[in-house]
């Protein structure tokens, strides 16, 4: 691992920084989290989990909950589970409806085999230990439950690594910029089924491939800037690059209509 990759870890892993400034609120997850409603083909991401969960009785936990979409759409369409959200931001839990919890995926509040599924979903990337980290997932869901988890493949959304270097490279004068911080690396949809295959001897992959085309720079614009919680560890002047971004996605727009970004997501389902 090199210096400059050891250093994007700790800061994706970093407890203080996730709790205090990234998940503080749900602003900047809402804003990534909003670039899909662009993408074709859609997904409903939650009706996708709740049809997982389609014979699970019981109780079910999700993970870092963060603004508790997933929640919201189990409470609406499986009101009989027993849900408890879990996150280590307590801001981000404000508006998430019934029982939640302050809690660190590196020990869960939670007996052995105490729950019948349990969520991760775009999150696991953030714990220092992954393999810890599924370990005790696995340790929390009985022996016939399930756990489903989630994350963005190393090819997805080229195209803004790309714009990010471009904006850097202009803002610096170096023609081409560092790389912007990726938060899914360290758990991509690649690298997940090893650490997920080490607990759970069935992992099932679901590809979610899709483009985004926009025909604003806004969306892109938020998205990009909703990784502020991470500016130091760009080695650029954040805000000047994410606005010199805007000005290429806005000149490409008027030369070609639009802006595409392709995207490959996936839902990864976990059983002993």
């Amino acid at each position: 691992m090199t210096e400059l990759s050891a250093a994007h870890d700790a800061a994706v892993t970093d407890r203080d920084r996730l709790s205090k400034s990234a998940y503080n609120g749900d602003r900047d997850l809402a804003a990534r989290q909003s670039l899909y409603q662009w993408q074709k083909p859609r997904y409903d991401l939650p009706g996708m989990v709740t049809e997982h969960l389609s014979t699970v009785r019981g109780r079910v936990v999700d993970v870092g909950c963060g603004n508790g979409r997933f929640i919201k759409r189990l409470r609406q369409d499986r009101p009989d589970l027993e849900l408890l959200g879990l996150d280590i931001a307590p801001g981000i839990l404000a508006d998430v409806p019934g029982a939640v919890t302050v809690a660190d995926v590196a020990r869960l509040p939670l007996g052995t085999a105490s729950v019948n599924a349990a969520l991760a979903l775009h999150m696991l990337y953030h714990a220092p230990d992954i393999a810890q980290a599924v370990r005790e997932l696995s340790r929390v869901v009985t022996s016939d439950g399930l756990l489903i988890a989630s994350t963005n493949s190393d090819r997805d959304k080229a195209e803004l690594d790309e714009l990010w270097m471009r904006a850097a490279g202009d803002v610096l004068g170096t023609g081409r910029g560092p790389a912007r911080i990726s938060l899914s690396a360290r758990f991509s949809l690649e690298k997940a089924p090893f650490f997920l295959g080490e607990e759970f001897g069935r992992v099932e992959t679901i590809e979610l491939p899709g483009t985004i085309t926009v025909r604003d720079a806004g969306p892109v614009v938020a998205h990009m800037a909703s990784y502020q919680a991470w500016a130091d560890q760009h080695d650029v002047p954040f805000t000047a690059v994410v606005e010199r971004a805007r000005t290429i996605v806005d000149e490409h727009i008027a030369r070609h209509g639009a802006f595409e970004i392709h995207c490959l997501g996936g839902i990864l389902v976990c059983c002993r």
